[in-house]
């Protein structure tokens, strides 16, 4: 019989309560060696009987309560009880369930109502050769195991004597039961003086029915009729008997229902309290997600942001790069103008751009006063002298290509004249009025970032 997971019925009823006779073990070893299956054999007297709930538990010796058992088995109920009852019984611990220390222990019968009708003698889990064992130790372990040993001796008195004690309390009960067998012998001798009372009684009942039958022999049709009544009331209560068995059994299988569906309510409140903990664990995430999520958009805002500000700065900078092409492309050309001036002016004094023995430069930072590509000197002066304020006085604008004087040109003196009223940003051609100038200046720079 495999051991259940349901609780045994147990009580708090003292030794003195107890009924050590009525179940009474048999075979019970000094002791049984770890690691193996134990079988315990017991017999019931023919004053107890055993029921559903009873069970045989292992107690440590010095036991006060029914509640202190190490481990118990179901006990097995007789096929017949007023057959079975009198042959000894046997049930098998398990060894992975029995105690694993040198303890003395003891077999206990224990009903459905907690109280023990029967103990064995005490007994140990132990090796069978441990006197064989030669251990090698130091003097100081040899001294704790000495008063270890005398721990022992002292714990091994005090069992001896509380076995003393069961047995001088079993020699009293064995006596007691002595003293109520001998009653019930008398009572069996009253008995069969009462079975012979009636045997007479009987006789002379049955010389009393005689008469009443020749009487009854009068009123047959009525009697038959009842007769027929009472077999179908019979009937009728043994088919309530039947119901009522089954309503009991019913009941007692939805007890065992109720009980187990009380086990799954616990079970469940307390799996519904983790899954609430868990939620809570997620919403806790949740929100964590939710701020770092908030955190990201943050930060995904600052990069567009920042990136829209770089476009706009990389927009700025093409701009401005476009406008430097346009001027570099606007420089060209005015040096190209440059140079054509520069022919015509060298052709006009009767020399040939070829002929000098350099490149004419386009700039001249250190000679202010001396001509461009005339190396020793402009041997026309005196020509050149009268000639040149007509030469110089007229000069063409490299922007407009208008003739222009003392070097004012017509956008020039466009400009100055609009230059009161407004200023006109030199990249993007945006006007501000004059007196804005800052906010001007402001917009130029912005171009050059």
């Amino acid at each position: 019989m495999e051991k259940t997971v349901e609780n045994p019925p147990t009580s708090a009823v003292l030794l003195d309560h107890c009924h050590f006779s009525q179940v009474i073990f048999n075979s019970v070893e000094k002791f049984y060696v770890p690691g193996g299956d134990v079988t315990c054999y017991y017999t019931f007297t023919q004053h107890f009987i055993p029921r559903r709930k009873d069970w045989i538990g292992i107690f440590r010796v010095g036991w006060k309560t029914t509640r202190e058992y190490y481990t118990f088995m179901w006990v097995a109920l007789p096929s017949d009880l007023k057959m079975e009852l009198a042959k000894q019984q046997e049930v098998q611990f398990k060894a992975y369930y029995l105690p694993k220390d040198d303890e003395y222990y003891q077999f206990c019968y224990v009903d459905q109502d907690g109280v023990v009708r029967g103990a064995s003698t005490p007994f140990q889990f132990r090796p069978e050769s441990e006197e064989d064992i030669l251990v090698v130790t130091t003097k100081g372990k040899v001294e704790e195991i000495e008063q270890h040993n005398k721990e022992l001796c002292k714990e091994n008195q005090e069992l001896k004597d509380s076995c003393a004690s069961l047995q001088k309390q079993n020699s009293d009960l064995q006596a007691e039961l002595q003293r109520k067998q001998e009653e019930l012998e008398t009572l069996q001798s009253i008995n069969d003086k009462l079975e012979q009372k009636v045997e007479e009684q009987k006789t002379c009942w049955e010389t009393e029915l005689l008469q009443l039958k020749e009487h009854n022999q009068k009123v047959s049709s009525e009697n038959e009729k009842m007769e027929i009544r009472v077999d179908q009331l019979q009937a009728q209560l043994s088919t309530q008997g039947k119901e009522m068995e089954k309503l009991v059994q019913g009941d007692q299988d939805k007890t065992e229902q109720l009980q187990h569906l009380k086990n799954e309510n616990g079970q469940l409140f307390l799996s519904l309290t983790e899954q609430r903990e868990h939620q809570k664990k997620l919403e806790q995430t949740v929100e964590q997600m939710k701020q770092k999520e908030m955190t990201a958009m943050k930060k995904q805002q600052e990069l567009m942001d920042e990136n829209f500000d770089l476009s706009r700065r990389l927009s700025e900078n093409k701009i401005i790069c476009d406008v430097m092409q346009k001027e570099k492309e606007r420089m060209e050309r005015e040096n190209d103008l440059l140079k054509k001036e520069n022919s015509r002016l060298l052709s006009y004094m009767g020399l040939d751009l070829d002929s000098l023995p350099y490149q004419v430069p386009s700039s001249d930072p250190g000679g202010a006063g001396q001509k461009p590509g005339l190396v020793y000197g402009n041997p026309y002066s005196g020509i050149q002298e009268s000639s040149a304020p007509s030469l110089l006085s007229i000069e063409s604008c490299l922007i407009c290509n208008s003739d222009f004087a003392d070097g004012i040109c017509d956008h020039t003196l466009e400009q100055q004249q609009r230059q009161p009223l407004c200023l006109n940003c030199p990249v993007c051609d945006k006007i501000f009025p004059a007196t804005e100038k800052q906010i001007f200046e402001d917009h130029v720079f912005c171009h050059s970032l």
